[in-house]
């Protein structure tokens, strides 16, 4: 079937097709990422299809170079291919939708439902997915950390540093990475080093690489400096702009308010007279001197 765009899905011999761009470097021996497509197409076969576009005899390959050697390793003779018109009728990777690490860890456990463990891990072309499950993850987060990696605003290994303190003291470090805008792995270990041990968890403990070497301790520490004084910068700035507004608005408000000068800006200036009086009552005015 042909759409508005003109691409259309066609099955079409491997033999046809020719990469836009030959990978000479590629090791299809040790190349993880083929290693995993190349497993994944044995166990289930090929599921995401290639992109492609019409040239000469052939087609040329814009999307799928790795599926498209695992295919011939594989001697695969025809694949689903998504045909574009042209070279500039495709956006790359405008099809990729990446799940989050929340996401994921959900596809998996319904997985399960229907596969084995052994069988999902030769998909992906990994020994195990033990890991990727996080059986107890969400279980030792705060609500509020937990809702966060559900939506995203923190990633799966974000959600794992954060579980090396108790729920109340995540509850703390998501306020303050909220206040500094700064959802990042090496931020939270920055919070994590702050914290007194009382609030670490017990039964999860940090990462050795990162928690005993000093030289990273010290970076993660200055991280968490930075930002704070980064933070105290724009807290003093957005102070000072607020003051500054106040006072102007103490002139803006004379102006309208004055007959004379609101009937000439009445007379020749009514956009401008109408932006000064919607300042002046959208900002409160300032107390009375005592």
């Amino acid at each position: 079937m042909t759409s508005p765009l003109q691409i259309n899905g066609v099955d079409i011999p491997l033999a046809s097709l020719t990469p836009l761009k030959e990978r000479d470097a590629l090791n299809i021996k040790s190349h993880k990422g083929f290693l995993r497509i190349r497993s994944s197409i044995k166990a289930i076969g090929l599921i995401e299809p290639l992109c492609v576009f019409p040239e000469g005899n052939g087609y040329v390959i814009l999307d799928g170079y790795l599926r498209f050697r695992a295919c011939a390793d594989l001697k695969i003779e025809i694949v689903p291919c998504i045909v574009f018109p042209n070279k500039e009728a495709y956006t790359f990777n405008r099809m990729v939708n990446r799940l989050s690490g929340y996401q994921e860890m959900r596809m998996l456990r319904k997985s399960l439902e229907t596969l084995d463990e052994r069988t999902i891990a030769d998909v992906f072309g990994m020994r195990s997915i033990r890991y990727r499950l996080a059986p107890t993850l969400v279980e030792q987060l705060h609500p509020k950390v937990a809702e966060a990696f559900e939506t995203d605003l923190l990633g799966k290994a974000a959600a794992r540093e954060m579980s090396c303190v108790l729920p109340e003291r995540q509850a703390e470090m998501l306020k303050e990475m909220k206040r500094v805008h700064d959802f990042s792995p090496a931020f939270i270990r920055a919070l994590i080093l702050k914290t007194p041990p009382e609030l670490r968890n017990p039964k999860r403990n940090p990462k050795k690489p990162w928690s005993e070497d000093k030289k990273k301790r010290g970076e993660l520490v200055s991280r968490l400096e930075e930002a704070e004084k980064q933070h105290d910068f724009y807290t003093k700035l957005y102070r000072q702009y607020t003051a500054d507004l106040l006072k102007m608005t103490l002139y803006v408000r004379k102006i309208v308010t004055t007959p004379d000068l609101n009937a000439y800006l009445q007379e020749h200036q009514t956009t401008t007279l109408r932006d000064l009086s919607q300042l002046v009552l959208e900002t409160p005015a300032p107390p009375a001197p005592a």
